[in-house]
Order: structure tokens, then C-alpha cells, then sequence
């Protein structure tokens, strides 16, 4: 055997061994903290339908913010006083102005490999990046949370600043409201 041959297979036992460590640490591999604790797994159970209750939750939501004719009911209290300062009825949903039914980026390519999804926009087509919501929606939602009470009432309550704007599929009893979008009588002295 020459010198160069058994240089050769020394650089390939060394590459085999070093590949085989690197391969058998990343199967063993687990995010562990500066304390020295390992990342956790938990085997989340599934119901009859085969979705997890988030699962379920997000679905029930888009059903709701969908069922044709649906009236909600708007809250907005103020997080000082407690004090309900606007009432109205929505009709289907409360929607954020940031959603929208074009995505807000695009690139036009002529490309036979273009990147990203097709988009029609002025009969041309553009692709973009974004990927549609659940809703059918581009763009991002005011951040809320949202539930079914255990007598199905849907509700969306909005954290923020001084005011809490809580939305419901069916009222809530409050002790006042200072605005009621839904009273048609017009103010004192005029017509």
C-alpha cells in the first residue's frame, strides 16, 4: 500500500467517525438550560374528533365569526371605573382594520420558477409571501382573547390601555351604558 492510499483511507476512517459522532449527538441532542434542564414532550390527548381543545376552539370561533346573519354584542368599558362607555350591536363580526382582501406585498415575475403563492391583482398575475388566513383574510389581527361559556355564548374581550372592548353573541348585564349606539332618539333640541 502506498503512502498516498493510506493517507487517503486514514482522512476517510477520521471524516466516518466524525460523522457518525455529529450524527448520533443530534439524535441525542435536546435544548437543555443554563441550570441544566432539558426541554419537556407531553403527549396532548385528542377528543372523539380528533382535534386538541385549542384545535377545537379555533375552529368554533371561525364557525361563529361565520354563521350567516349573527348578531353580536360590543362592550366598551372603561378599566378605570368599570363603566360600560359604548353599546352597540354588531352585525357577523368585529373586524381589524389591518385585514384585508389583497396581501400588502407582492413581486410580479416573469420567472418560470417564480416564489411565493399566485395572486391575481389587475389581471396580471403577482406573487406574494403571504399566506392566507383561516378566515380567507391577509394581514394580522388586533390581539384578543376569545371563548364559548358553558351556555355557548361566544365571547372576544380586547385588553388595552384604558378601555376594555368586549364583544359577546349574546348581551351581558351591565349596570349602564353612557353611549348606546343602539338608541334612536335623537339628543334634546334637535331633529
Amino acid at each position: 500500500m502506498s503512502w498516498n492510499h493510506f493517507k487517503l483511507l486514514v482522512v476517510v476512517a477520521i471524516i466516518g467517525i466524525v460523522t457518525t459522532g455529529a450524527q448520533s449527538g443530534c439524535d441525542d441532542a435536546r435544548p437543555v438550560s443554563a441550570s441544566g434542564v432539558s426541554k419537556a414532550s407531553v403527549q396532548i390527548p385528542v377528543g372523539t374528533d380528533g382535534l386538541t381543545i385549542e384545535q377545537r376552539n379555533v375552529r368554533d370561533r371561525l364557525v361563529e365569526d361565520n354563521k350567516p346573519g349573527a348578531i353580536k354584542h360590543l362592550y366598551i368599558i372603561s378599566a378605570y371605573s368599570g363603566q360600560t362607555i359604548i353599546y352597540s350591536t354588531v352585525k357577523g363580526k368585529v373586524s381589524s382594520s389591518a385585514k384585508r382582501l389583497t396581501p400588502s406585498r407582492v413581486q410580479y415575475s416573469k420567472d418560470t420558477t417564480p416564489n411565493g403563492f399566485a395572486v391575481d391583482i389587475g389581471g396580471h398575475t403577482h406573487y406574494t409571501d403571504e399566506v392566507l388566513g383561516d378566515d380567507g383574510t391577509y394581514g394580522s389581527s388586533v390581539e384578543y382573547l376569545y371563548w364559548i361559556d358553558s351556555k355557548g355564548i361566544y365571547h372576544q374581550h380586547y385588553p388595552s390601555g384604558g378601555q376594555i372592548v368586549h364583544v359577546s353573541s349574546e348581551p351581558i348585564a351591565v349596570k349602564g351604558v353612557i353611549i348606546n349606539m343602539e338608541q334612536r332618539d335623537s339628543p334634546a333640541g334637535t331633529k
